[in-house]
């Protein structure tokens, strides 16, 4: 799978808070954080400059806390939090691996992290340490997909992948409907015409 993508030098990888749940109905297992560290550093020995975002869904999800009653706002910023939870997670997996890496965050967090700008960003991945991105944007109404299109942009990364519980994109979600049907290929803007959910829409028009 990886020698499919030796044409691009600079990877964005986005993993879905999901994948650090394991066999926990809720919260970060160890073994599963090792286990999602060991492939990405699959990536990263292959001469990748390699960049990582995760997800919050396994801690807090804005957008559905949100609908249940939470200011959007605050459910955001906690979703933000989330993340740092898991990439710090993830990052002591990577340490343990002996991956030498640099967590950046969009909200100021002295003593956890380095605050994201794009220089010290750009500067870390030229060095060959794996980057791990936390706090989406730092905005609230953002989700980490906008982020993860957003930080391949400044970075200029030529490949972003989307890791997920789900083998490929469907027209509809695979998991409620027997019927749906996976795309071998798809555009940006017949993804944004068919309202596939895969990634939100400004996602998708970033990219």
């Amino acid at each position: 799978m990886i020698k499919a993508f030796a044409k691009y030098k600079r990877v964005l990888i986005k993993i879905s808070g999901e994948s650090l749940l394991g066999k926990r109905e809720y919260g970060i297992e160890a073994k599963a954080t090792l286990d999602a560290a060991k492939e990405i550093q699959k990536v990263h020995k292959s001469d990748f400059e390699v960049a990582v975002i995760i997800g919050g869904g396994n801690i807090f999800r804005g957008l559905s806390a949100s609908e249940n009653g939470f200011d959007r706002s605050s459910a955001d910023y906690i979703g933000m939090l989330a993340t740092v939870m898991n990439a710090l997670a993830f990052q002591n997996s990577l340490i343990e691996l002996g991956v030498e890496t640099r967590l950046m965050t969009a909200l100021n967090m002295q003593g956890v992290a380095e605050p994201y700008t794009r220089a010290r960003a750009i500067n870390h991945i030229e060095k060959g340490r794996l980057l791990i991105l936390g706090a989406g944007t730092g905005n609230p109404f953002f989700s980490t997909d906008t982020a993860a299109a957003l930080r391949s942009l400044e970075l200029g990364c030529n490949l972003i992948l989307k890791a997920t519980k789900v083998d490929g994109v469907y027209d509809k979600d695979p998991a409620k409907f027997k019927n749906a049907v996976m795309y071998k290929r798809v555009t940006y803007q017949q993804a944004l015409i068919k309202r596939l959910n895969i990634m939100d829409s400004t996602a998708f028009a970033l990219c």
